[in-house]
């Protein structure tokens, strides 16, 4: 009973907890840039009619589910070139009128409303197809009411005239008009390119009037100056002679009084010129001999000092090549001493290392003997024997021996050897035995390698040879 109330109460928990995902997932937010337009049961007009949508620009809103379902009208104004050739004027004048409008789904509550019935379902290409032919109809009409010169030169009143109709007819599907923008407008017979000749020969013709009568403004200004001047100045240049003269009288008065007082000048100053080049004379003489006698004094002592200081640069100089000559000397026997001891310390450390490691080796052959030195004597005895074999063998190796002849008459010996086997024996016992090599270096030889056989009492007498040895 318990568990089937556990699983109860779980399944009614995943229906719930599914049922509150699917509630928020009907919830749906609109963008900035888009209408919302939700269809199906809506509710009613004020008037009782059945509301065929209902639009949301910005917000949330819940979709009810069966009975209704949402799209989005896109908000991205759309720019559409219209070029309208030969629209016929009230003058019956046909005008080309190059443009491009600029158009977008409006937000007003009642056009968004005329943009849901009108527009939903349409891609951007089929809208501006639609306000495109809207906008050829509408400037076809606006054209046909008005005269080339209201269009040529009353621009602001055609375009005003544009935008109210053409903006009237597109509320109707849910656009609204952005911006117009039109060009150059031409004729096919040539009317509004003459208007502009003759509006330009008129500025022309305006502007050469204006000219030339400033021109003459400027002339008869130009000789009415001329006639002030001339009067002005000669007015000027008789009050100008007078006060010349005037000024010379003066000047010749000045010039006497000025004299008389520069020639008493002049020879106040000659006296005191004089006056003053006699001491000047005498301060000069007395200033070049005392500069004569510093001249000499200071000569003396420039000698001097080059001798002395050269003398002294040249005791220093000595003193530091003798420093240098010692440091140098210093530093090479201290270097020759650093490194002949760097090598003997290295050739230390290195007899040392090799003696440490035939310890250690010599220590791990006894431990694989069993602790018996004898028995790790014989081992390390056993490693060498090739050695000392070898040592045997060179012995008699390099003897240089030109050429051996051997007579052999074939007979054999009291051991049953001929003469050629017992000159061979003989020649390889001169090789000192091995037992001897071990004696001469203070070691016994090991058992193993067997005893020396004891000599009987007599020993037998040495068989003559039946071979001869020539050597040529």
């Amino acid at each position: 009973m318990g568990t089937t109330t556990v699983i109860l109460v779980s399944v009614i928990g995943i229906l719930l907890f599914s049922l509150i995902l699917w509630f928020f997932s009907r919830y749906k937010k609109c963008p900035s840039d888009k209408i919302m337009v939700i269809y199906g049961r809506v509710g009613k007009n004020k008037d009782g009619s059945t509301r065929s949508a209902k639009c949301i620009h910005g917000g949330t809103a819940f979709i009810v589910p069966v009975i209704q379902a949402y799209e989005f009208l896109d908000l991205t104004p759309l720019s559409i070139p219209v070029d309208l050739k030969s629209a016929l004027s009230r003058q019956n004048i046909r005008v080309d009128v190059p443009s491009r409008f600029t158009v977008g789904i409006s937000t007003e509550p009642s056009i968004m409303q005329n943009a849901a019935e009108r527009l939903l379902g349409l891609q951007l290409a089929e809208i501006q197809e639609l306000a495109k032919d809207i906008i050829f109809g509408q400037l076809r009409l606006i054209i046909a009411t008005m005269d080339i010169e209201e269009l040529n030169t009353d621009r602001d009143k055609f375009l005003e005239a544009v935008s109210r109709n053409v903006e009237v007819e597109l509320k109707k599907i849910g656009l609204r008009l952005i911006n117009v923008n039109m060009t150059d407008i031409s004729d096919e017979s040539g009317y509004i390119e003459a208007l502009g000749k003759e509006a330009a020969a008129k500025a022309i013709n305006d502007a050469k009037k204006s000219v030339a009568e400033k021109e003459r403004d400027g002339s008869i200004g130009q000789a009415n100056a001329k006639m002030d001047e001339r009067v002005n100045v000669s007015k000027a240049d008789a009050e100008a002679i007078q006060g010349e003269n005037l000024a010379k009288t003066e000047i010749a008065m000045s010039n006497a009084t000025l004299r008389e007082k520069q020639a008493e000048a002049l020879r106040i100053a000659t006296a005191a010129e004089k006056i003053q080049a006699a001491k000047a004379l005498e301060e000069a003489y007395a200033a070049e001999k005392e500069a004569e006698e510093a001249r000499s004094a200071r000569e003396k002592a420039t000698l001097e000092a080059d001798v002395i200081v050269q003398t002294e640069i040249q005791k220093r100089q000595i003193e530091l090549e003798a420093e240098a000559e010692a440091e140098k000397i210093r530093r090479k026997a201290k270097g020759e001493a650093d490194a002949i001891y760097a090598r003997m310390e290295a050739e230390a450390r290195g007899m040392e290392e090799i003696l440490r490691k035939q310890a250690a080796g010599f220590a791990e052959i006894v431990k694989s003997a069993g602790g018996d030195a004898e028995a790790a004597l014989k081992l390390l005895i056993a490693d060498k024997l090739e050695d000392l074999m070898r040592i045997q063998v060179d012995a008699i190796k390099n003897i240089k021996i030109d050429k051996v002849t051997v007579w052999d008459n074939g007979g054999t010996s009291a051991d049953g050897k001929t003469s050629t086997a017992n000159f061979l024996s003989g020649l390889m016992k001169s090789v000192p035995p091995l037992e001897e090599v071990f004696a001469l270096s203070g070691l016994a030889l090991p058992e193993y390698l067997g005893k020396k056989k004891e000599e009987p009492a007599s020993a037998p007498e040495v068989e003559a040879l039946d071979a001869e040895i020539v050597e040529e």
